[in-house]
């Protein structure tokens, strides 16, 4: 049972994006883009079992993102406080540049955050029903700013705007690099290796994964070791456009969730199709950390 509507509710711009199914496409699109920040692949490359298992990577990032997006506050705030655990344990030395990494430096999570934002976004634009009006769109970015409370990053610093974004990733691009590592780890999340629960569904992994590389700039495709022919990215657009329109109902978007991304089933089952919460309210990431959650020493940590 749901205690609430969470931080957004059913009638806003979150809820409508990232309930689509072009959302898969937005969370391989940003945690492939994330392994550019030669400080989070780092952090990332140190956790055991990710190469082993990179798709259960993919899909329980893609759960957080999901309970803080459409999830009630409880559940936001517990995975909220376990993720800031987790990331606790991520530190130590960045290899190319021999500075000290640590997964819950706000500069990293600023970074994780808006890119997962972003490429949601972007996909359901690209690949859904169009780009959105400036109300909405200012709506989705003023949303996000307050999905950033739960993270280390600072609220005031996430971007407000389409232009905000841009410079936000123009400033970015500087530091972006791509290191052995991180270039392993980069197309391991785009081409995740067959196995056998997943092999009736490999085909339409493949599929996806050329309509994820076709919605990223071509320097970073060049520099991932990732690009593919502009044939492709032309092609993919309008396959993919067909995809995404069949599985706009509830029941075939359940069927994509548990071939694709089975953690966040649950998220939208609970969402789209479970009864109404306890109090059919809307509250804010402060009163819900107050009610749920505790006081986290690393919040807003500056330490690298």
């Amino acid at each position: 049972m749901r205690e609430d509507y969470g931080f957004f509710g059913p009638d806003s711009v979150t809820w409508r994006i990232w309930t689509s199914p072009s959302t898969i496409i937005g969370f391989q699109r940003a945690i492939t883009i994330e392994t550019f920040d030669p400080f989070l692949s780092a952090a990332v490359d140190e956790q055991n079992g990710v190469r082993a298992d990179i798709r259960h990577r993919m899909d329980r990032t893609g759960e957080y993102f999901e309970i803080v997006a459409v999830g009630d506050s409880k559940a936001a705030i517990e995975a909220s406080e376990l993720l800031l655990k987790v990331h606790s344990r991520a530190v130590g030395i960045e290899p190319v540049t021999g500075r000290r990494y640590n997964a819950n430096n706000p500069d990293s999570q600023l970074w994780i955050h808006v890119t997962a934002w972003h490429s949601v976004l972007y996909c359901y634009e690209k690949y859904g029903p169009g780009r959105l009006s400036e109300r909405d769109e200012n709506q989705y970015w003023a949303e996000c700013a307050i999905a950033a409370e739960l993270q280390t990053c600072d609220p005031e610093k996430v971007p407000r705007s389409r232009e905000a974004v841009r410079e936000y990733f123009e400033s970015m691009r500087k530091q972006l690099c791509m290191t052995e590592h991180s270039t392993e780890i980069a197309k391991l999340f785009l081409w995740p290796p067959l196995q056998r629960d997943t092999a009736l569904i490999f085909p339409f992994t493949r599929l996806l994964s050329l309509a994820t590389i076709a919605t990223m700039p071509k320097w970073m495709r060049e520099l991932g070791g990732f690009d593919q022919p502009n044939f492709f990215n032309l092609l993919i657009v309008p396959i993919t456009r067909i995809v995404m329109w069949v599985t706009k109902p509830v029941a075939l978007k359940m069927l994509l969730l548990k071939a694709f991304m089975p953690s966040i089933r649950p998220v939208w089952a609970k969402s789209l199709q479970g009864p109404p919460p306890l109090a059919p309210d809307i509250v804010t990431p402060a009163a819900a950390r107050k009610r749920y959650g505790t006081s986290n020493p690393n919040l807003h940590s500056t330490a690298r």
